[in-house]
């Protein structure tokens, strides 16, 4: 495989990534996303997060977020070439699956109803920047 820059993507509408690496990647007729959280490009703040004094999370709207990060998905696909519906394998982070799970999971099925790709969600400590939700994606072209 060929390690040049026409096969990085870097989405104007998506966030910009928090380190160095890609929105996503294309490798054959598949297309790699970095993990996408719900930040929104060009501002400071989270959709749906309220920070205290010292940047720790005070709340969170796991509904916000889920929205946000969808969108953001949907905007890296697009810029690559793909769409929502060649999504074919999703993994979930979430911050705290408990209180989330469910809220998530219903937004999931209204925006996932036609494509349904593969799908695992999984509980992490924690992750890089204020969020409580971040998405794995794998496309095709």
């Amino acid at each position: 495989m060929e390690n040049t820059p026409s096969n990085f993507i870097n989405a104007s509408k998506a966030p910009e990534p928090v380190g160095l690496y890609p929105h996503a990647r294309k490798v054959g007729g598949l297309l790699f996303l970095s993990g996408v959280g719900p930040r929104e490009r060009g501002v400071k703040e989270i959709p749906g997060v309220t920070l205290d004094a010292a940047g720790n999370i005070e709340s969170y709207d796991i509904e916000a977020q889920c929205h946000s990060v969808f969108k953001n998905v949907r905007a890296i696909l697009e810029e690559a070439g793909s769409a929502w519906e060649n999504l074919v394998d999703v993994t979930v982070f979430l911050t705290n699956m408990k209180a989330d799970f469910q809220t998530y999971n219903r937004l999931y099925a209204e925006y996932f109803k036609d494509c349904q790709p593969c799908r695992t969600t999984v509980e992490v400590n924690a992750l890089p920047t204020p969020i409580a939700i971040e998405l794995k994606c794998i496309a095709t072209i």
